[in-house]
């Protein structure tokens, strides 16, 4: 689906942009690690003459929050092809040329959903009692479809479950995948209601090289990462597709039912699919809908079709349920409600993606101490300037800083998050400081995460993902 030009014999102003954007950050390290002069003053001088070819190339100076815009892409993939600089997100590619990332205000006038604004943030306050929390305040979460219509429904002491999910491609987790999860365990905590949390494996068996029994493992190994998380095991379900599916009739007929309203026109149109594609992956989006639906879980709704779902993800599974929200009133059911969050950024920077293959694209859950400290030192793309004298002087570029990224992830105190955003403008504070912060934070919190990893056995997982009825005060 990448619709990246092929890269010819002369480099292009992206991978201009992109070698002194890289070499930058050697000469930095090679400064902070106390390198010889021979070899700084080689990094600096290759650094110069990449600034001279990007400023013959485009005829302005090189800023490192003005990418140039990519050129135009030969394919004509997915939407807005025509559009050069469009950003591009489906549910397996997401693709922007903006070194601050996605467009997010863009996407929500494409995607047609809705800002979540001040006033519904207040009203979230209001509803449960309790201080939004950080996601909120700082536009993780930034999007959402009838957040208003599910706070209607539990001001009125009417029911609402939450439902979320994991892939599961492969054994090892990264900070990133704990975003909605980190989510959605106080969204549980403060609006008191069940959970149900897919993995599917079966759609990780469809898309990888991955046999059936590998899909499954790392579904049951990715689940005691995401119990780690602190979920209540009377109010939460953990379901694998390649299990559930064969043993939950109620499941299946919504499947069956989704499958039989939505033509294969409409998810060639959605999901961008081929006659090339195999059936399966052609049928599973259904599989992925049917959650939104309370009475896909009899052990816990019993036969009730009125209980609406609220779904926190990120914005790249929104096709999933712009689909399943098309196909909801035509089968009966309500319509399930979203909260969007924002992707988080790999390592080395905004425009790329992480990937588990890449172990420096990412901090897994499963690094030591030594290791984190290392990655954010060596690979975490810096706003900084070339040198300490330009940094002293214009300051930092907190945009496409990924460790100030990180922090407004992580770090809890929005008075310190924001002091240290004005001391890294202003050149006040250095690169080597500001990753010295991040790494303060993210030490502690892996070591927490693997603690609690620690104290979950297979029995406990086991207990999780059996089907059985959850408590909940609904009426």
């Amino acid at each position: 689906m990448a619709n990246m030009p092929n890269s010819k014999p002369c480099a292009s102003p992206l991978e201009l942009f992109n070698s002194i954007a890289t070499q930058g950050e050697l000469v930095r390290s090679l400064k902070a690690g106390n390198a010889s002069k021979d070899e700084i003053d080689s990094a600096v001088k290759m650094l110069l003459s990449l600034k001279m070819s990007y400023k013959a190339a485009m005829g302005e100076d090189y800023k490192a929050d003005c990418p140039p815009g990519n050129p135009a892409p030969t394919s004509n993939h997915g939407p807005d092809a025509a559009e050069a600089e469009e950003d591009f997100v489906d549910p397996w590619t997401v693709q922007t040329s903006s070194a601050k990332g996605i467009d997010y205000d863009k996407l929500i006038v494409r995607f047609g959903s809705s800002k979540i604004d001040k006033e519904l943030i207040n009203r979230i306050e209001r509803a449960t009692g309790q201080r939004p929390h950080r996601f909120l305040r700082r536009g993780i979460f930034f999007s959402h479809r009838d957040m208003n219509q599910v706070l209607d429904a539990y001001e009125n002491k009417k029911p609402f479950y939450l439902y979320t999910g994991r892939g599961p491609s492969s054994e090892a987790m990264h900070v990133g995948h704990l975003i909605p999860f980190i989510f959605t365990k106080w969204l549980q905590d403060v609006f008191n209601v069940p959970l149900v949390i897919q993995m599917t494996d079966d759609e990780k068996y469809l898309w990888k090289d991955l046999t059936l029994d590998q899909a499954y493992g790392y579904a049951v190994e990715n689940a005691k990462d995401i119990i780690a998380c602190g979920f209540d095991i009377n109010k939460t379900f953990i379901f694998s597709d390649l299990d559930y599916m064969g043993m939950s009739s109620g499941f299946y007929k919504n499947v069956v039912k989704i499958q039989k309203h939505v033509t294969f026109n409409q998810v060639k149109g959605i999901f961008g699919f081929t006659d090339s594609d195999s059936i399966g992956k052609i049928s599973f989006p259904a599989i992925q809908a049917a959650p939104s639906f309370s009475n896909s879980f009899p052990q816990i709704f019993q036969d009730r079709t009125d209980i609406q779902c609220l779904i926190p993800c990120a914005i790249d599974q929104d096709p999933y349920f712009r689909m399943t929200r098309d196909v909801a009133p035509r089968i009966g059911y309500p319509k399930p409600a979203l909260l969007h969050s924002t992707f988080f950024p790999a390592l080395q920077g905004a425009q790329t993606k992480m990937s588990a293959s890449d172990p420096n694209s990412s901090i897994f859950l499963t690094d030591t101490a030594k290791q984190i400290k290392t990655k954010v030192n060596k690979h975490a793309f810096s706003g900084g300037r070339d040198t300490i004298e330009e940094h002293r002087q214009f300051g930092g570029n907190c945009d496409v800083d990924v460790s100030f990224m990180y922090l407004t992830f992580f770090l809890e105190d929005d008075d310190k998050l924001e002091q240290i955003r004005k001391d890294y403008t202003s050149g006040a504070m250095l690169t080597g400081e500001l990753k010295k912060v991040l790494i303060e934070v993210l030490q502690p919190l892996i070591a927490e995460h693997q603690a609690r990893r620690k104290e979950v056995t297979d029995e406990i997982a086991k207990e999780f993902m059996t089907p059985r009825e959850l408590s909940f005060d609904f009426q």
